[in-house]
């Protein structure tokens, strides 16, 4: 059975009249005397409400990421579009979402957080999605499919067809998480926005613009799901500091764009160099900036990496990837430091 958008969106949200903030209804650019929010008129400019829908630097972003502003959302990092998904789309205690196992742990918590099944369906032996088999979980009350490309903790990214054939035979929302895209030359799936109706593509600035601190998530989508999340989105989600931070990388594109080569050289250098450490078993592909890598004791090398000050991610309880550690490519130095350590281990 083919959905129409107002059919997946939760009856009660359809029927939302959403708080209207003051800089929602004030649209005019000559104004000098604002007395309509109640703000201190003192301590210009941290005084004033941020504008709601950021749309500035949207306007800015648009041109960087080849959508229109009015395909994007801009929210407190990406698990606020996460939420989001599950606050607009899923009916608590009725419906289900269905996502691929391993991957990012906030689509489960998210789940849980709303009340809402979450059905996990394991990749094959090489970290890849079985299309079919994905959508054999599925059934009449499944709103949403979470894909995340490249994958996380995996770093492979998802093997584009079988993206497609879900995009193409499930009828409900599907969800491309490409926080790690950047990293590597496939084609973004937010590129194909025109082409899938149902498509959610999640990016950020915490990876490839070095704004973890910062907390701006993005969310690309059709204008009228954009328009849902806006209507559910709390007012002012997105902070003057924020914006502007964003706003001066955003300026400085060429700085970003050495930090990406640089990465990616470092990981070209750093995997085949822990590869030859004679406690590791496998090192697998990866299309993000970090890898992940089997090793014999993943606890035992995990503490005694925190013990000579470098921190990696032990993944070593996460279906299919025990013993792994998920390690991320970091300066020259910080990597040298991190083989100097493991070179020494015994």
């Amino acid at each position: 059975m083919d959905y129409t958008l107002e059919q997946l969106v939760r009856e009660n949200i359809r029927k939302l009249t959403p708080y209207s903030c003051a800089r929602d209804e004030f649209k005019g650019m000559n104004a000098k005397v604002f007395l309509d929010a109640n703000e201190n008129a003192y301590n210009t400019p941290y005084n004033r409400y941020p504008d709601p829908l950021q749309e500035e630097l949207k306007q800015r972003l648009a041109k960087v990421k080849s959508v229109s502003p009015e395909q994007i959302f801009l929210g407190n990092g990406s698990d606020e579009a996460i939420d989001l998904v599950y606050r607009v789309f899923c009916e608590p205690r009725q419906d289900n979402v269905v996502a691929i196992a391993p991957t990012y742990g906030m689509y489960e918590v998210c789940a849980n957080i709303n009340d809402v099944e979450y059905r996990p369906v394991l990749l094959d032996e090489h970290y890849q999605l079985d299309a079919d088999k994905l959508l054999a979980a599925t059934d009449k009350h499944t709103k949403v499919v979470w894909l995340c490309s490249p994958n996380n903790p995996t770093g492979n990214c998802l093997n584009p067809q079988e993206i497609q054939k879900v995009l193409l035979e499930f009828k409900g929302i599907v969800v491309v998480d490409e926080a790690y895209s950047d990293f590597n030359a496939m084609k973004a799936f937010r590129l194909e926005l025109s082409s899938y109706s149902n498509l959610i593509v999640l990016n950020t600035f915490s990876k490839a613009w070095g704004c973890a601190a910062i907390r701006l998530g993005m969310a690309f989508a059709s204008p009228e799901i954009i328009a849902y999340f806006n209507k559910v989105k709390y007012p002012y989600n997105v902070n003057m500091l924020t914006q502007r931070q964003a706003m001066e990388m955003l300026a400085d594109i060429p700085k970003v764009n050495k930090w990406l080569t640089t990465i990616c050289s470092e990981r070209e250098i750093v995997i085949p160099a822990f590869a030859e450490l004679p406690f590791c078993k496998k090192v697998y592909p990866t299309d993000a900036n970090f890898f992940l890598a089997k090793v014999d004791d993943a606890d035992r090398i995990y503490h005694y990496l925190v013990e000579h000050g470098v921190v990696v991610r032990n993944r070593n309880r996460v279906v299919l990837c025990g013993n792994c550690l998920r390690v991320t490519i970091g300066t020259p130095q910080e990597n040298c430091e991190l083989l100097a350590a493991l070179r020494q281990y015994k």
